[in-house]
């Protein structure tokens, strides 16, 4: 595994040929737009990146995006990799580990997520403070590589307490109105049902998606500190009074872009 991460970071270094910024940024569905406010200096599709996955999901252009927001130098990934499409769970992970090789220190992750909650409607912001991962996989099974990380790694901070209240600041600045809440991933690409909605919502999550958990852990793995940040695109099944689907998170992306990018544009250089 460190031998893969080595090569992909080093592929990265090659096409970069500058520092890699110390924070990356994951877009959700519906998210991507905002790799067009960055001011980009290098475009490295995930293609040409040796163990990248590639891209399937509607929404997500699968590519690198290295540069500045607002100032603050960033590395985006304009498009995720989900494990629904495919991809085995460590190859979900190899890129943030390579960025952690690269020098990064910070992740931000950003979802669209249901609410199980009636009064964190379409289009609500929320802080992820923690996450329920549901899925029965992770991506530290199997020979764990010291090089990249301990064997049992502390999950009770996942969410990094200092960048989540920095994250309440910018929307704070900004007037924007901010949920705190757990996230709960599920594989997918199934939406839940009712029944899975009200045990999930009893287990004390607030929102579901099927991204961002993996990530994370494979973040805190590998010493990265992490924010998470979902966008409410829809009440999930048995809450929501019509049928899910994709098109709603995408329409939901869009309306929401321009309160996202103000939120992510204060907060980036607050991070930096």
């Amino acid at each position: 595994m460190y031998d893969a991460v080595q090569t992909a970071a080093d592929s990265i270094a090659a096409q970069h040929g500058g520092p890699f910024p110390k924070t990356v940024l994951v877009l959700g569905s519906g998210l991507g737009g905002f790799g067009e406010v960055i001011e980009t200096q290098t475009i490295i599709p995930y293609k040409d990146i040796p163990g990248f996955p590639t891209s399937t999901v509607s929404g997500h252009s699968g590519q690198l995006l290295i540069g500045k927001a607002a100032g603050a130098p960033v590395a985006c990934m304009q498009g995720r990799l989900h494990l629904y499409e495919g991809h085995p769970i460590e190859q979900v992970a190899l890129p943030i580990r390579a960025y952690r090789a690269l020098g990064a220190q910070t992740l931000v992750l950003t979802n669209a997520a249901g609410s199980l909650k009636p009064d964190m409607g379409p289009g609500s912001l929320m802080i992820i403070e923690d996450h329920i991962n549901a899925s029965g996989q992770n991506p530290l099974i199997g020979p764990n590589d010291e090089k990249i990380g301990p064997r049992f790694p502390d999950m009770s901070d996942a969410y990094d307490r200092a960048l989540r209240e920095k994250l309440a600041s910018a929307a704070n600045i900004e007037n924007i109105d901010l949920a705190s809440g757990v996230y709960l991933y599920t594989q997918g690409p199934s939406f839940e049902t009712p029944a899975e909605v009200r045990m999930f919502a009893s287990w004390g999550a607030d929102a579901v998606g099927m991204s961002t958990a993996p990530e994370a852990i494979a973040a805190v793995h590998a010493g990265l500190k992490v924010a998470g940040l979902s966008l409410i695109t829809n009440h999930a099944a048995g809450i929501a009074s019509h049928k899910i689907t994709h098109d709603e998170t995408l329409a939901v992306g869009a309306q929401s872009f321009e309160k996202m990018s103000r939120l992510m544009l204060r907060f980036l250089p607050a991070v930096a």
